[in-house]
């Protein structure tokens, strides 16, 4: 029996558990979204949530022990420059999850993980990038955007009309 003992295992070893939620930590703090599985999700929330609270303070003691839990100089510095000093007044739940349905291959559910107050520059890429996918998980078919007619490269349109009148001729 497992009593007490918390955190979904996720079928990997400790050692792979770990590597894997740093780099989705890592990618989180880079992008401000993710788009994962749902159980992932909701552990990822376990691992990016506290250090998010310790890039609050930006004292050098706590940015060594940001950098040795995500080991990238740059999503360090991120972390205490720019989402410390935006989450200052927030006391915790930094994190949505919002469920998007169901992957096509193994009916997994999906879920998007993004910080609640997304940066103005990733915001207008967020909104583009949760549109289709909350539309995917209420089974709405997406109309895609008429585009502008492709070039045809001057090569293929030649070879074509080449062939095109040598099957004239015959």
């Amino acid at each position: 029996m497992r009593h007490h003992k918390s955190g979904r295992k996720l079928n990997r070893t400790s050692s792979h558990r770990e590597a894997m939620f740093r780099n989705m930590a890592v990618s989180l703090l880079r992008h401000e979204q993710i788009v994962t599985t749902l159980p992932k999700a909701k552990e990822l929330r376990r691992v990016a949530e506290p250090l998010i609270t310790l890039g609050k303070t930006a004292t050098l003691a706590n940015r060594r022990v940001a950098y040795s839990r995500l080991r990238d100089r740059e999503i360090v510095g991120k972390l205490f420059d720019d989402l410390g000093l935006r989450f200052k007044e927030r006391n915790g739940g930094y994190l949505r999850i919002l469920k998007t349905g169901y992957r096509a291959g193994d009916s997994a559910p999906m879920a998007l993980v993004q910080l609640v107050e997304l940066s103005k520059i990733s915001a207008e890429s967020g909104a583009e990038a949760a549109a289709p996918l909350a539309g995917e998980a209420k089974g709405k078919a997406k109309s895609k955007p008429k585009s502008a007619p492709k070039k045809k490269s001057v090569k293929k349109t030649a070879k074509r009309a080449k062939s095109a009148k040598k099957t004239a001729d015959e």
